[in-house]
């Protein structure tokens, strides 16, 4: 069953509150690694489904960032993608490898310490196309947010010289020799679906995922009548300054709880 946890180990974890552990987990036939994060005291509470950006070594999930979102009030599950870090099949940006974030938080879905229809799911970089993706699948999603997030694969190709090797690989092609296999990963094109209240995060120095991403991101979402935020940075780029991305995190936990 897709989300069904089959090994979890206990993981040293930076945060004396909060219990790590590193699962396997089932999704599409595979079994697919990744982190789950648990606050040590309490109860129940709401789920954070967490989907990183970069492929392979790059923006890998780190416990730290896990840790701190869980330290808000959450359960958080970050997906390595499949084919990383001993996990099954081959990583093949926002193709197939979308099944890992569904099945994620269908993870989530069914934890036990995890609140009935309190799912969230949060996406940086590239993990905003799978972020949205995600949102579109569940309509129970209780909100998603994207932080600097990819939302059309195409536009990445034109911006990020240095990606498009990769991106032939893992797509097959440019998107002019196989445009279907670009839309395809780009969830623009079915934004009239979304059902959960959306906040879009976004640098405008951005230069590894422009601006215009969130741009377009928020004129479709507003076209389709959707329930979207913006809070536009004039003098961020990708990364925030600590003491910021600390602010961030916590008023966009905040805004996640607000939700309903």
């Amino acid at each position: 069953m897709n989300g069904q946890i089959t090994d979890c180990y206990p993981f040293p974890s930076p945060h004396p509150k909060i219990a790590l552990y590193y699962v396997t987990y089932l999704s599409d036939g595979l079994r697919v690694k990744g982190l789950l994060a648990e606050p040590k005291a309490g109860d129940t509470y709401d789920g954070f489904l967490y989907l990183r950006g970069g492929i392979k070594n790059v923006g890998k999930v780190r416990p730290s960032r896990i840790t701190q979102f869980a330290s808000e009030g959450f359960i958080v599950f970050a997906p390595f993608y499949r084919g990383n870090q001993g996990g099954e099949g081959d990583e093949d940006f926002g193709g197939d490898d979308r099944y890992d974030a569904f099945s994620g938080f269908e993870l989530l879905v069914n934890h036990p310490r995890v609140k009935e229809k309190r799912v969230h799911i949060f996406g940086f970089s590239r993990g905003g196309i799978m972020a949205i993706w995600t949102a579109l699948q569940y309509s129970n999603a209780t909100s998603i947010v994207t932080w600097g997030g990819v939302s059309d694969v195409i536009l990445t190709y034109e911006e990020r010289e240095e990606l498009r090797r990769m991106m032939k690989r893992v797509i097959g092609g440019t998107p002019w020799k196989n445009p279907e296999g670009y839309q395809n990963r780009t969830p623009l094109y079915h934004l009239e679906k979304l059902n959960a209240p959306l906040l879009i995060i976004h640098g405008k120095k951005d230069r590894n995922v422009s601006i215009e991403h969130a741009i377009l991101l928020e004129k479709l979402a507003i076209t389709h009548g959707k329930k979207v935020e913006t809070w536009y940075f004039e003098e961020f780029t990708h990364y925030f300054p600590p003491q910021v991305n600390r602010n961030v995190v916590r008023e966009l936990s905040a805004w996640m709880k607000k939700q309903t």
